[in-house]
């Protein structure tokens, strides 16, 4: 995908987001989402906040504060902007939708599969469907295998093969036991989301997938 895509693609998403909060039940903000000790409620403000981004000093503020830890600025930083009303939340991610600042410790192709993830994260957990674009989910899927910190997607998956059904993705040992399904599915896997990924694959490699994560 070109630059612009990949914008165009993060814009949509903001805004699909904001048309599944909107008017949401006052309970439902406060569900957990998929992602691990979130709220609804703080990925929709994770996802607002980024083209606001604080600023490098007091990220590395809240970093030396946190001992280093980045997973738990970032939690942090989500909190305390999900603190404002969830029809300023909206209101945001519908005003920001097209912005193209991003924070300084990040990259254009990390904020794609952020926000193709993050809309699952609320989506699957409200019951509502929000598909991602395949080429942006490939792209997404390239990016996270590619990728180190935080997932370790090479690492933790050593052994399989990775197929995406829907479109032309492969990754993994050529020979490894195989791990197949829409490119969805497999993005939410590799970021960490397994309990919502594996109903929907399928392959020899699922069994390794079963145990504790």
């Amino acid at each position: 995908m070109e630059r612009d895509e990949k914008w165009a693609v993060i814009a949509a998403r903001r805004r699909e987001l904001a048309d599944l909060l909107a008017g949401l039940p006052e309970a439902e903000w406060e569900r957990p989402s998929l992602c691990t000790e979130w709220r609804v409620r703080d990925v929709a403000a994770h996802v607002a906040l980024t083209p606001q981004s604080p600023g490098m000093l007091r990220i590395l503020a809240a970093g030396a504060r946190a001992g280093g830890d980045l997973q738990a600025v970032n939690r942090d930083l989500a909190r305390t902007h999900a603190r404002r009303p969830t029809t300023r939340l909206v209101a945001e991610l519908r005003e920001l939708a097209d912005s193209r600042a991003r924070p300084a410790i990040t990259t254009l192709d990390n904020l794609l599969f952020d926000v193709l993830v993050h809309v699952q994260d609320v989506a699957l957990p409200l019951g509502r469907t929000a598909p991602m674009p395949l080429a942006a989910a490939r792209e997404g899927l390239d990016r996270v295998w590619r990728m180190g910190w935080p997932f370790w997607a090479r690492r933790r998956f050593r052994g399989a093969r990775l197929v995406a059904t829907d479109i032309g993705w492969i990754a993994g040992d050529a020979g490894g036991a195989e791990v197949r399904g829409p490119a969805e599915a497999l993005l939410l896997l590799l970021t960490g989301r397994r309990a919502a990924a594996l109903p929907r694959l399928a392959g020899d490699g699922l069994a390794h997938l079963a145990g504790p994560a």
